[in-house]
């Protein structure tokens, strides 16, 4: 009997490319739930940033007191949202911070 996949593994989620930084055990979420999750009172924004070449943007959102939710918008407003440890975004973000590209909004 073929499987589509092997047990206990999850496909391979990556950040867009004009994202300086990649995160391990990275987690898409629907755009419902990351809204939700988002708009929630318990979500706390922590940071926003702006692609100044493209103007993709980046806000991270503190949802737990172990996970992050990113979310990320294209050019053309579209939302994306990603799901994190935040330890694992804690050792990628002096990459976003040392890139010329991206500027942090607040």
């Amino acid at each position: 009997m073929a499987a589509r996949g092997s047990r206990g593994e999850s496909p391979c989620v990556e950040l867009p490319t004009v994202v300086p930084f990649d995160i391990p055990q990275l987690n898409r979420l629907s755009w419902e739930l990351g809204s939700r999750t988002v708009d929630d009172e318990t979500a706390t924004l922590r940071s926003r940033w702006t692609d100044t070449e493209s103007q993709w943007r980046l806000a991270v959102f503190s949802v737990t007191d172990g996970t992050v939710v990113m979310r990320i918008r294209t050019p053309v407003g579209r939302g994306r949202f990603y799901g994190a440890a935040k330890v694992d975004l804690a050792n990628a973000l002096p990459a976003l911070e040392a890139s010329d590209r991206w500027q942090r909004l607040d």
